[in-house]
């Protein structure tokens, strides 16, 4: 089983556990020779058929496939780490004394707690998001006290000034893959997921 990290640092892990996202972009790293074809003006079918080589060369993670939300051996309640037999019997080695403790990169995904299913991936340009993705990643909308209308919302933002789920969207990317990811406006995958346990 494979692993997928969300941003602890501003909430994301919780929003998916919680069952508020439902959607996540990953920038795609591709050779020259592949942007050159994307960067041309092609039809529907010669996109499809792009798209298509895309998919089968980058993505990490296919429609169907469960995978497992990675949480540190200590958020996650893993105490010990179930070995291989040894000739006296089986036996548990102690979570807290491998770098999984607090670091999520390192531990196992088969003693994850808690797993989605990727039901859809598709091809598209960072600012092609709507709205209603936006939400989809974990934004939310809150009335503002002593504010005029509406603002949009994520984790650890202490103040919001975004008035639509796009801004705070692109203030999010920005904060977590680098200041002007957003505008650069890179070809992400797409994975829309569900929860399952």
């Amino acid at each position: 089983m494979k692993k997928i990290m969300f941003s602890d640092k501003f909430g994301l892990t919780k929003a998916v556990l919680d069952g508020r996202k439902t959607q996540t972009r990953r920038i795609i790293k591709m050779d020259s020779l592949e942007f050159y074809a994307l960067s041309e003006s092609y039809g529907t079918t010669a996109w499809k058929a792009i798209e298509k080589s895309i998919m089968a060369r980058h993505t990490r993670y296919k429609v169907g496939e469960v995978v497992a939300v990675a949480q540190s051996y200590k958020d996650a309640g893993v105490n010990y780490l179930p070995e291989e037999d040894d000739e006296f019997g089986c036996y548990n080695f102690p979570a807290e004394q491998t770098n999984g403790w607090t670091n999520k990169m390192f531990v196992r995904a088969d003693l994850m707690p808690h797993q989605i299913r990727i039901t859809n991936v598709r091809v598209e340009r960072l600012q092609d998001i709507s709205d209603e993705d936006c939400i989809k990643e974990g934004i939310w909308m809150a009335e503002n006290v002593g504010f005029q209308g509406v603002s949009y919302w994520y984790p650890n933002l202490c103040n919001s000034k975004f008035k639509t789920p796009r801004e705070a969207y692109a203030a999010l990317i920005d904060r977590i893959s680098g200041k002007g990811t957003f505008e650069s406006n890179p070809y992400v995958f797409v994975y829309e997921f569900e929860l399952i346990k």
